[in-house]
């Protein structure tokens, strides 16, 4: 009788092994699993497609489009001519480039540009993170107020800053005029001398963008660990030392970033000599970005205009190569 039940048993379990239809086997149909994958992921890509589209065709028309055809503008001589045949254009190879080299005004911008970025950008940087040092070390109480306090102008409406700086440096009723006359010392016109305008107009952008370079290292320092800096102090690094041997080297990836964003926003400088100079005295603020607006919205050069503006993205894209290779590479 036990032998004729476990037979029947073992047939049951043979009957329904691997292969076999039953409830713990594979589908039936070869390979009806893969193609039920396949469909799903098919699925979730079209439903990732249909997502992006909103930001794809915004990109694609406001972003994209307008950027190759500013490239295919610069070579040619579009301008709006007059009211018969305003967006007559005629193809002119590399001459504006060509033209762009031989040009005083354009070159003139363009030395004020890099004047503006070699000064402002380690004055942004240096300041920024001895703030940061200062406000990570610092009093807990007031950390947060100093914080806000530093980070302020970042969020602020440059054409509003700018407007507070003009009345602060003006020569007659400005803030330091005011207290420099406390003192019987009659202050300098800032803006309207050629020797101080873009000293002062860095000035601002420090002030105003060192915010972001505190915050940025602030994030980094907290990400140092404390036991790296206690095992230093151990052995006898003092403050100068630490920071030397220990707290770049370990921030050289947010000073990189920082370094490349903060050259990269100088590089544009437009809206300061703008507003507050529009360029003057003699052309001693003007930059490339007020240069390109001028030619472009003033005298309608809009391929000429173009061909500054790709000029200017050359630069900026081989100072930014520049950069990372060399702050990079001592980052690994």
């Amino acid at each position: 009788m036990s032998t004729t039940t476990g037979s029947a048993a073992s047939a049951a379990q043979r009957s329904t092994g691997p292969g076999k239809d039953s409830p713990a086997a594979g589908p039936a149909a070869p390979g009806g699993a893969p193609r039920r994958r396949r469909g799903s992921l098919g699925v979730q890509n079209l439903a990732g497609w249909l997502f992006s589209t909103p930001f794809l065709v915004l990109f694609g028309v406001f972003m994209a489009l307008p950027i190759v055809a500013t490239l295919a503008m610069s070579f040619t001589d579009f301008r709006l001519r007059d009211v018969t045949d305003p967006f007559h254009a005629r193809f002119i190879g590399v001459d504006n480039y060509v033209k762009l080299f031989q040009d005083d005004k354009f070159l003139t911008a363009l030395g004020n540009t890099a004047y503006f970025v070699v000064v402002g950008v380690p004055l942004t940087i240096v300041l920024g993170l001895f703030a940061a040092l200062a406000l990570n070390n610092g009093i807990d109480r007031a950390r947060t107020f100093f914080r806000v306090g530093f980070y302020a102008p970042v969020v602020t409406s440059i054409v509003a800053v700018a407007v507070v700086w003009r009345f602060v440096l003006d020569p007659q009723d400005g803030l330091i005029s005011g207290l420099l006359a406390e003192v019987g010392v009659t202050a300098p016109d800032f803006l309207g001398t050629g020797a101080l305008a873009m000293p002062s107009l860095i000035a601002m952008a420090v002030w105003r963008n060192l915010g972001t370079v505190m915050v940025l290292v602030i994030a980094g320092l907290q990400a140092i660990p404390t036991e790296v800096r206690e095992a230093a102090r151990l052995d006898g690094a003092g403050p100068w030392q630490e920071l030397r041997g220990i707290t770049v080297p370990l921030l050289r990836p947010t000073l990189l970033y920082a370094t490349v964003i903060t050259t990269i926003g100088y590089l544009n400088v437009f809206e300061e000599p703008f507003v507050m100079t529009q360029g003057g005295p003699d052309d001693s603020t003007l930059t490339v970005s007020l240069d390109m607006y001028r030619e472009g919205f003033n005298f309608f050069h809009m391929g000429y205009a173009s061909a500054m503006a790709y000029v200017l993205f050359v630069v900026i894209l081989a100072i930014t190569a520049l950069q990372l290779r060399l702050l990079k590479d001592n980052t690994r």
